[in-house]
């Protein structure tokens, strides 16, 4: 057995068996390709003994070479399962790896500038591989960021809400209702789907349909915004949960108090709808350093 035989048959189970997309085949690939370089290990039985010293080895050596955190973290999901799989080709005990990433800070929400949600969600309209997709698409978006709903909350909804009123009852995490205000922009976005949709909507199933019929997918709208940031020219940020953000955000900014912005989110607990605080400041903060005349100065106080 060789190097290369070993990576050919890592690539063929993740990208076969494992059906990873060719972003995370080519990541996990290139770290089991260091590994093996780093090591000299070259056929399964020998990775299949690899341990937590080996790893806390690599990724010591991967560091120094100036390897950051979240990076690092990857790479340590990606080479335990590599030796988990190695563990499994050659029927050793898969014991597991008693490893903990580094430890990594929590970002900040990115929120998207109200003209840049408009404009996603109108070229995904104008982007859907026929009408009445664009327009579904475009629905789910403004539901996002017009009532602050999760993309789980906004495909839940059923048919037996349409048509959208003021406000409609949303079933949150852990199975809890809360009632969200309907922007009439947001009802007429609903309501032009509704109207061209091809597929029969009986009450109590979906009301947003999938190509073939069946319920919307998540990924379908992800890769919609996908398309669409690419085509405007926005960070790889600029996702359907940023403009549940964006919503909080710009809600806060206007002057809402965080009670208020809690039950609107749906949130358990009034430290989770707190980080929108720090969103804010973030925000007016870049705004400052980019408008205010002496942001690049001293104060001299």
């Amino acid at each position: 057995m060789s190097r290369e035989s070993v990576l050919q048959g890592w690539r063929d189970h993740l990208a076969q068996e494992r059906r990873r997309s060719p972003h995370t085949v080519r990541a996990y690939l290139a770290a089991a390709a260091r590994l093996l370089d780093r090591t000299g290990i070259d056929d399964w039985p020998l990775v299949a003994k690899a341990d937590t010293m080996l790893l806390r080895q690599h990724l010591a050596y991967r560091r120094a070479e100036g390897l950051g955190n979240a990076s690092a973290a990857r790479e340590l999901s990606a080479l335990k399962a590599f030796i988990s799989y190695a563990r499994s080709c050659t029927g050793i005990d898969d014991a597991a790896l008693r490893m903990k990433g580094p430890r990594l800070k929590k970002g900040l929400p990115r929120p998207v500038t109200p003209d840049d949600a408009s404009n996603l969600a109108d070229l995904v309209a104008i982007d859907g591989a026929q009408e009445w997709i664009g327009m579904r698409d475009r629905a789910v978006l403004l539901l996002l960021y017009g009532a602050g709903l999760r993309i789980a909350e906004a495909l839940s909804l059923t048919a037996s809400q349409n048509p959208l009123g003021a406000t409609t009852v949303v079933l949150g995490k852990g199975g809890k209702e809360r009632v969200v205000p309907i922007l009439p922009a947001v009802r007429d976005a609903v309501a032009d789907y509704v109207r061209l949709c091809p597929w029969p909507l009986p009450p109590q199933e979906a009301l947003f349909r999938g190509e073939k019929g069946g319920p919307l997918n998540q990924g379908m709208v992800q890769k919609a915004v996908a398309r669409a940031r690419k085509a405007l020219g926005l960070p790889a940020t600029a996702t359907p949960h940023a403009l549940r953000h964006s919503f909080a955000t710009h809600l806060l900014g206007a002057g809402a108090d965080l009670r208020s912005l809690q039950e609107l989110l749906g949130h358990a607990s009034l430290s989770s709808t707190q980080i929108y605080t720090r969103v804010d400041a973030a925000t007016m903060l870049d705004a400052y350093r980019s408008a205010h005349p002496r942001a690049d100065r001293s104060s001299g106080s």
